[in-house]
């Protein structure tokens, strides 16, 4: 994300710098997003502004999120509650599609102590992941910015390897509750209970303060949505993203299901559905030693713009390891300017989003749910790859029982004035 200059304005007497750890007294830089937001914070100079701004922009998320500032144990200040006590918590906004949220959300799940935690489990900061990209952010697009890819040894390899099966076996258990009338709340209580059983940590938890377990994304939601009260209804298509943390490592991926039988025969969802299933398998088929991190994007936008659809370019690929989200960033449309190339013990996703119609996002008043900006669907999939001496391995792979998979295109009947099949007569035999 570009950072804006902070603004020059008048200070009245001597401030303390808002830079973490910082003993200088503030000179008249303020930044532009705490005026906007009514906040005030002041630094020393531009480059501790620069310096500070991984850990000091979560602040604005804090200040930001609806969440934060709505009491929710109190809905009537929000929207009338129907029978059940659920209520729409944001009913002024002008929601792209027609997806509404379901609140309250329920409350916080617990992690029992014998479970390992990421940094962030309990502040929501995600501090050893801050203090790369702001390393990164100094040395962007030179030589010793790659570098800063992690390149795993055989023994994390094998931890990869074992959180990633653990994050495949819970993704598959959570597919198969979907169907119409279950709560992605439901789906979320699932995903917390299997990682408890594998003594692993929900990556999503907390995660610069997300609420859940995982993100459930349904119909027009790109990514990022909060699993909340909706019921699933049929002809809905819903994207699980399950990311887990055991043992020191992250594990992530996802995939986008057809809810109900009507679901996989609506030709739109399967068009949307099984283009973003086909622009993710023709880019892992790129990923070996020496593979730019930018050509994945080429293959991905052709592979959808030939079905009519278009690539969500605010998002992309991550690294993944000890961090949840670390270098290289892998971008996944055309013409983008990612710098390094694919080595041997490297760990990175591609997840590639795919819409039918706008590839442009807004997002909820939540600070989390991205959606289309014209209210039409999509779909995502993604897979953690580690890279090989010879190509890859997908470490997130589907197995035989996994549940969901390819869907053929539903045959579009042509039909006459009468509403019959084009060919056929009354009393055809």
């Amino acid at each position: 994300m570009d950072q804006a200059p902070a603004k020059e304005t008048t200070v009245a007497q001597p401030r303390k710098c808002s830079g973490e750890d910082c003993p200088n007294d503030a000179g008249a830089l303020q930044c532009p997003t705490c005026q906007k937001i009514g906040k005030e914070s002041y630094f020393c100079g531009q480059d501790c502004f620069k310096r500070n701004w991984s850990t000091h922009k979560t602040a604005h998320k804090a200040q930001n999120s609806m969440l934060a500032n709505l009491n929710l144990t109190r809905p009537n200040m929000v929207s009338y509650p129907d029978a059940d006590g659920h209520f729409n918590p944001f009913p002024a906004y002008p929601f792209t599609g027609s997806l509404r949220p379901v609140y309250p959300l329920s409350p916080r799940r617990t992690v029992p102590d014998r479970v390992g935690k990421p940094d962030y489990a309990g502040n929501g900061i995600p501090a050893s992941e801050q203090s790369i990209h702001e390393e990164m952010l100094i040395e962007e697009q030179t030589f010793a910015a790659k570098r800063k890819i992690t390149i795993l040894n055989k023994k994390e390899q094998d931890a990869m390897r074992k959180v990633c099966r653990f994050g495949r076996e819970v993704l598959d258990i959570a597919a198969r509750e979907i169907k119409p009338g279950v709560t992605t709340d439901h789906i979320d209580k699932m995903v917390h209970e299997a990682c408890m059983e594998r003594d692993s940590y929900p990556s999503p938890l907390n995660y610069c303060h997300f609420p859940k377990s995982l993100c459930t994304s349904p119909n027009e939601v790109i990514c990022h949505g909060i699993p909340d009260h909706r019921p699933l209804q049929d002809g809905d298509i819903l994207n699980l993203d399950i990311s887990l943390y055991h043992e020191g490592f992250h594990a992530d991926l996802n995939e986008t299901y057809y809810v109900g039988p009507s679901a996989s025969q609506n030709p739109d969802n399967v068009r949307v559905v099984e283009t973003a299933r086909e622009c993710l398998d023709e880019a892992i088929k790129l990923v070996k030693p020496g593979a730019l991190f930018r050509d994945y994007g080429p293959v991905i936008e052709k592979v959808a713009k030939a079905k009519g659809c278009q690539v969500v370019k605010t998002y992309c690929g991550h690294g993944v390891n000890r961090l949840f989200h670390g270098a290289p960033s892998v971008p996944h449309y055309a013409k983008n300017k990612a710098v390094g190339e694919a080595a041997p013990g490297m760990c990175f996703t591609i997840e590639p989003m795919i819409t039918l119609g706008s590839y442009r996002d807004k997002t909820w008043p939540d600070d989390w749910t991205s959606v289309t900006a014209d209210g039409k669907r999509t779909a995502q999939f993604e897979h953690t790859l580690l890279v090989t001496e010879t190509g890859v391995e997908v470490l997130t792979a589907r197995t035989e029982g996994s549940p969901g998979g390819r869907v053929e295109m539903p045959q579009v009947v042509e039909t006459n004035g009468n509403g019959e099949a084009k060919g056929e007569t009354n009393g055809a035999k």
